[in-house]
């Protein structure tokens, strides 16, 4: 009767063991195996891939912007008759890049290497055919050019729109004269240098269009290089004078603006100290010393107002963010609500001067500074469309950090390349 249950044991005692050895093995295969996943080498491989996903996001970025020029040719000049293939192949490129754009932003400093990795190829799969579908209609539509247009044509329409541009402009040195004389130089440092970048571009666009005029009544030679240089720089000239009159609105409509953006943080200071009175002791001293400090950055900032409208309207902007924190939930709803309704015109005059100074030199970054620029002016949309004036405030505000991003990343890889 005894000799089954010793006989189990002798049999079960060994299995036990080797099971629970096999056991131990495999989890601590799985524990080396995540580990090694998540080692130093494993993200310095992912941080590759990302890097490569982001520099075939920046191509793809940069031929999106290359085929609007042609899009624009293809539309405009030649009364429709051109064929589709370049703006589907835009609306395709744009859809693309947007989504692309959208996942290189998920990629944080947390997410797993794995992830990053399939995520990083997936951006380079979809970006590559992207460019590839671009450079084959801008093949197509070449080939349709020497077909149907002759290049006097081309550099005839070229010409008429260089002249319409450059009246356009006009002479860009009364505004710099009325910023100066109003402003400090740094307010209108950006609308000086796009003024002079249009000059510069009217310019060079008519000396290469004078040398493609040459060259088109030459049978023997092309002049389709010279053109493409032509209209390339035309695009670059109306990028500066959209830039002139971007950055000259934003000064003058900040420096109608920030005498009542003063006026409405003081009141948010005002309001901030009869929700202090109602705090308990401790809670009302941290309170009161934010306050305090406050007081004197907005006592700083008014002193310099007039003549440096826009960095004050920032710093306004910055301060009643500040306040809100220091708040935090002691507010009724009522009282956020009405913070929210006078602090967002100042968010949102921020958070569109800080894009605007970001974009020219975004335009020559690399991924990280270009998808945080789509990000604020992604969030700068949603706060203007929002019903909510607390959600406006926060997308406002969030488009002003992801915009001072964007520039601190583009000003770094200015440096990195230098």
């Amino acid at each position: 009767m005894n000799g089954a249950p010793e006989s189990f044991w002798q049999w079960a005692v060994p299995a036990l063991i080797v099971f629970g050895a096999a056991a131990a093995l495999a989890a601590a295969a799985i524990w080396a195996l995540r580990r090694a996943r998540r080692s130093p080498r494993a993200r310095a491989a992912a941080e590759r891939e990302r890097i490569e996903a982001g520099s075939a996001l920046v191509r793809l970025d940069d031929a999106v912007a290359e085929l609007d020029i042609e899009v624009e040719l293809s539309g405009a000049l030649y009364d429709g008759t051109a064929p589709a293939t370049l703006r589907r192949a835009r609306m395709a490129a744009q859809h693309a890049r947007d989504e692309a754009f959208a996942e290189f932003q998920e990629l944080g400093p947390d997410t797993h290497p794995d992830e990053v990795t399939r995520v990083s190829r997936r951006i380079r799969t979809r970006t590559d055919a992207a460019t590839a579908a671009i450079a084959h209609a801008r093949t197509e539509h070449a080939d349709w050019m020497t077909a149907n247009v002759t290049a006097a044509a081309q550099v005839q329409a070229a010409q008429e729109r260089w002249a319409a541009l450059r009246d356009q402009i006009g002479d860009p040195q009364p505004l710099l004269d009325d910023l100066a004389a109003r402003f400090d130089a740094a307010e209108w440092a950006d609308a000086a240098r796009a003024a002079a970048d249009a000059r510069a571009g009217l310019a060079e666009a008519g000396r290469l269009l004078r040398d493609a005029a040459e060259r088109a009544a030459d049978p023997t030679r092309s002049a389709l290089a010279s053109l493409t240089r032509a209209e390339r720089m035309l695009r670059r000239t109306q990028t500066a004078a959209r830039t002139l009159e971007e950055n000259h609105r934003v000064v003058v409509d900040a420096a109608e603006a920030v005498a009542g953006e003063l006026e409405a943080a003081r009141a948010a200071l005002r309001q901030a100290t009869t929700v202090r009175d109602g705090l308990e002791p401790a809670d009302a001293a941290r309170l009161g010393g934010q306050m305090r400090e406050i007081e004197v950055a907005l006592t700083a900032a008014e002193e310099h107002a007039l003549r440096r409208p826009t960095a004050s309207v920032a710093a306004v902007a910055r301060l009643r963010d500040r306040l809100d924190l220091a708040l935090g939930d002691a507010r009724t709803a009522q009282q956020r609500l009405r913070g929210a309704r006078t602090a967002l015109p100042g968010a949102l005059a921020a958070a569109r001067q800080a894009i605007a100074h970001a974009a020219p030199a975004v335009a020559q970054a690399g991924a990280d500074a270009r998808v945080r620029l789509a990000a604020a002016e992604q969030h700068l949309a949603r706060a203007r469309g929002a019903d909510d004036p607390v959600a406006a405030l926060d997308a406002a505000r969030r488009a002003l950090r992801d915009a001072e991003d964007a520039s601190a990343l583009a000003d770094y890889d200015r440096l990195t390349r230098g």
